[in-house]
């Protein structure tokens, strides 16, 4: 698939990050997601998602989709991810559609937080990208004006996650992983 200018901003990125379409195969991920599942990308990329969720998490993975289909968006969804070595961590998924020129939908992107490296140390570092990611969106659009039917779909996706991602309250992530 081909990488625009704006996807980049996710390459080497502190969160963790896919693109699925929308049967849930995954189309793209960051090197983040691909190292904290201990995966090689290329062993990512055109599997289910859930080869990356224990069998007991998959009630709440099909939720979690059912949910994405109606609305088009979740948020604070809790569920368990599984790495290549067996080992699982409690993370919190947040995903926006993306759809295409007829407004169709063609998937999702999504952001992972690993509810067990919540501290206020990485709760920085995710605002700080937030915010210059946001800002590089901004850049990005004034410098191309016109966008091809692939850039705008994806600038348009990114830039919903970012709000959203902006607006999420990460000391409340970190709450919720103490909680349990």
């Amino acid at each position: 698939m081909h990488q625009t200018e704006a996807r980049r901003i996710l390459k080497d990125a502190p969160i963790m990050w896919r693109r699925i379409n929308s049967i849930g195969v995954i189309l793209d991920c960051n090197s983040t997601y691909a190292a904290k599942l201990g995966y090689a990308k290329s062993e990512i990329i055109g599997r289910p998602i859930f080869d990356h969720v224990p069998k007991e998490s998959w009630t709440e993975m099909n939720e979690s989709l059912q949910k994405w289909f109606e609305t088009g968006e979740v948020s604070h969804r809790k569920i368990t991810f599984k790495k290549q070595d067996g080992t699982t961590f409690p993370a919190l998924l947040h995903a926006v559609s993306l759809y295409d020129e007829q407004n169709n939908l063609i998937g999702s992107n999504t952001v992972i937080f690993d509810l067990t490296e919540m501290d206020d140390v990485r709760i920085t570092q995710f605002q700080e990208y937030f915010q210059k990611a946001e800002l590089r969106l901004d850049e990005i659009a004034k410098e191309h004006g016109n966008f091809d039917e692939n850039e705008k779909s994806e600038y348009e996706g990114l830039k919903k996650m970012f709000d959203l991602l902006s607006s999420t309250d990460l000391k409340e992530l970190k709450q919720i992983n103490s909680t349990d």
